[in-house]
């Protein structure tokens, strides 16, 4: 069933979202230190995550798919969200210089076309960042956080997705290493789990994050033409004047 945006909202408003929410948003800004004039796109429930890019950003716009629902956002300010279609955002083609998939891919039943709309509107050297819960991870295998519901990936699966779509995945990292449960101990650790799980056991990681660039199709060049010269016994003979026999 696929998650509803009250859902999100009431997740990363509990301790535990909030302590996700601040590690993943630390790695999107270690990703991106500046978009100084840059627009920002955020797809599926990103607005949690948004906020890191607000003071710089041209333009910050979140897009929510239509089975999951919309709250307006920011909470003060112009709104800058709105419902949408898998395949069909309401933007011109490369209007936009970075997008920020989260809760994106794996609830959705058309992953790949999510990425080639995400291709259509970034702007020729665009990047996208994909934030996806890991297959192997403690994350993915309980339904108390919204990065336990849908699909989980592994490498192998976001990279041919991505490649499909036309991207080229560039740099990948992990996160959420501490276990999701809201016992205090657990909380108190988080950052500490992140130092340690990325140097022991970076294969469990609850989620991925991979930072791909928007390949641009290079026209191939025109085929030159050759005029081609046969040779005159290859020529057809004339009307009314018969062919030469075979041998001359």
């Amino acid at each position: 069933m696929p998650l509803d945006v009250v859902d999100l909202r009431d997740f990363y408003a509990r301790p535990l979202g909030e302590i996700a929410r601040r590690i993943l948003r630390a790695k999107l800004r270690a990703r991106w230190p500046s978009v100084n004039g840059l627009r920002v796109l955020g797809v599926g429930y990103a607005s949690p995550y948004l906020g890191v890019f607000r003071s710089e950003a041209e333009r910050l716009l979140s897009f929510s798919p239509a089975h999951q629902g919309v709250i307006a956002w920011p909470e003060a300010g112009p709104n800058g969200s709105a419902l949408v279609e898998a395949d069909m955002w309401p933007l011109p083609d490369a209007t936009v210089d970075r997008v920020v998939a989260v809760h994106a891919l794996e609830t959705s039943d058309a992953a790949g076309e999510v990425l080639r709309e995400a291709w259509r509107c970034l702007a020729p050297g665009g990047r996208l960042i994909v934030v996806a819960p890991n297959r192997r991870g403690a994350w993915a295998q309980t339904d108390t956080t919204p990065f336990g519901h849908g699909r989980p990936f592994s490498r192998s699966q976001l990279t041919d997705l991505l490649r499909e779509a036309l991207f080229t995945p560039e740099g990948w990292e992990e996160a959420l290493f501490m276990w999701p449960v809201e016992r205090g101990l657990m909380l108190r650790s988080a950052f500490a789990f992140e130092r340690i799980g990325a140097r022991l056991w970076s294969p469990f990681a609850g989620v991925h994050i991979v930072e791909a660039t928007k390949q641009v199709m290079r026209p191939l060049p025109a085929r030159s033409t050759r005029r081609v010269v046969r040779s005159p016994a290859l020529n057809p003979a004339p009307a009314g004047v018969p062919a030469p026999a075979p041998g001359g």
